[in-house]
């Protein structure tokens, strides 16, 4: 007898586990059983890249970024939708996520950065982090008053243009190079491809990933952006706050 079924797990309003470290693979069975799946080999290896995902990012992926990965880490055959919601047939992305212990997906979730890295940053790096003061609440350019976000991003998207970024850089005491705007174009992309402004974990793999070397370190893109290189870089190139541990 599965003894598991015996055990009161607290759930949200939609059946998400309250508490995810009493998560499990048998708490993964009962989850899946209460949403009237037994869970199979293929079932398992969805979950298993959700979970590694997870672990790697400290964050949940989109849709786009999660049917990426499993194509990377299966094939591509299964990471068709189709099959996905075959298997995950009240929604692949939110049944699928719920089963395995995670939180849904929060897109442009802004969490405090790690505070190492404020201990690792120079006095020159904490004075850059915390000029973004000039960004609360609103700022003019060229006659106009753009509104932004408790961290300086911007409200509308739309607003954004380079000589903006420009502009944004200045106040933050940064003159934009070449390599500045690879990054800015890469997170601009990324963000309109995926829905989502990556990480700096995200934003290293995937960045390196498309350049085929290992260019952009985690120190090289703190040189680059000394107030974090998703925090500040998301600022400046226009696009929301990311979601999960941005700067760690």
């Amino acid at each position: 007898m599965n003894t598991v079924k015996k055990i009161n797990y607290e759930l949200t309003p939609d059946g998400r586990l309250k508490d995810l470290t009493v998560w499990s693979k048998s708490v993964a069975e009962w989850l899946a059983a209460n949403d009237g799946i037994t869970l199979t080999g293929a079932h398992w290896e969805i979950i298993d890249v959700m979970r590694d995902y997870y672990q790697m990012y400290n964050t949940s992926p989109t849709l786009k970024l999660m049917k990426r990965e499993i194509q990377e880490k299966l094939n591509i055959k299964k990471a068709e939708e189709a099959q996905l919601n075959a298997l995950f047939p009240k929604g692949f992305l939110m049944q699928a996520s719920k089963i395995a212990g995670l939180p849904v997906s929060m897109l442009d979730l802004e969490i405090e950065s790690n505070p190492a890295h404020k201990d690792k940053s120079s006095e020159k790096s904490k004075k850059l982090v915390s000029r973004h003061e000039f960004f609360k609440g609103s700022f003019e350019y060229q006659g106009q008053d753009i509104p932004v976000y408790e961290k300086g991003n911007l409200v509308n998207l739309d607003d954004w243009t380079e000589a903006m970024a420009e502009f944004m850089a200045n106040q933050e005491g940064l003159t934009l190079s070449k390599e500045h705007w690879d990054i800015i174009k890469f997170m601009r992309k990324f963000y309109f491809n995926y829905g989502i402004t990556p990480m700096v974990r995200l934003l290293i793999k995937k960045l390196n990933d498309e350049v085929g070397a290992r260019k952009f370190s985690e120190e090289h893109l703190y040189k680059l952006f000394p107030g974090g290189p998703s925090w500040q870089g998301s600022r400046i190139a226009g696009l929301p706050e990311p979601q999960g541990c941005i700067d760690d």
